[in-house]
């Protein structure tokens, strides 16, 4: 049985641990079950996450940032995603086409359409099973001890309307809103027993 199952949210939020915690509960049940992450994924998408966020490239354009991420995740899904799914295996994958929504379209005021149109492209059109979106009302988040990249760079206010899209970004059929507020071990049991559900795990 495959399923392909995204972790959206803001910088910061949780779905790192979250994700990893349920990729060791899965494992531990036997299952097939591989973890990645974007941008990157594979050899070719890393190098453009290094590009996309060294900070020697302020110069960058917004629309070259866009095309950049749909060009990493192009090659993820056709190297990656899309064979472990052919091969039944749950993927479980920290960001998908909402962060470039987020990122790229509400933080950098780029059209929505044209975001989607992009990455509806570089996907072939492979949408989530499940997108699980990490949400915070009280908008803390962690702050990083390590040195910040281009995108951590970005400023304050292109931080804050990423948040302002998570909290409020409409409901669809595959989406799933988890209280990134409560403890660890509650988002976790919230996030294990919505896959168990939708996904029929056992």
């Amino acid at each position: 049985m495959s399923l392909f199952v995204t972790f959206e949210g803001a910088d910061g939020i949780g779905k790192s641990t979250i994700c990893s915690l349920i990729y060791e509960e899965l494992k531990k049940r036997s299952l097939k079950v591989m973890r990645t992450r974007e941008p990157g994924g594979t050899k070719i998408s890393e190098a453009i996450r290094d590009i996309i966020l060294d900070n020697d490239n302020k110069e960058m354009d917004i629309r070259c940032e866009a095309l950049l991420y749909a060009a990493s995740r192009a090659q993820h899904v056709y190297e990656k995603i899309r064979p472990a799914l052919n091969d039944g295996y749950i993927v479980l994958c920290e960001r998908y086409v909402l962060s470039s929504i987020a990122y790229q379209a509400y933080g950098r005021d780029q059209r929505q359409e044209d975001i989607f149109a992009i990455n509806d492209y570089a996907t072939g059109g492979l949408k989530p099973d499940i997108n699980f979106i990490f949400q915070n009302k009280e908008d803390t988040h962690r702050r990083k001890s390590t040195p910040l990249d281009r995108l951590e760079k970005a400023g304050d206010a292109f931080h804050e309307k990423v948040r302002e899209y998570y909290r409020n970004i409409e409901k669809e059929d595959n989406y799933y809103f988890i209280d990134a507020s409560q403890s660890i071990e509650k988002v976790y049991e919230d996030t294990l027993k919505i896959l168990e559900s939708i996904g029929g795990l056992k």
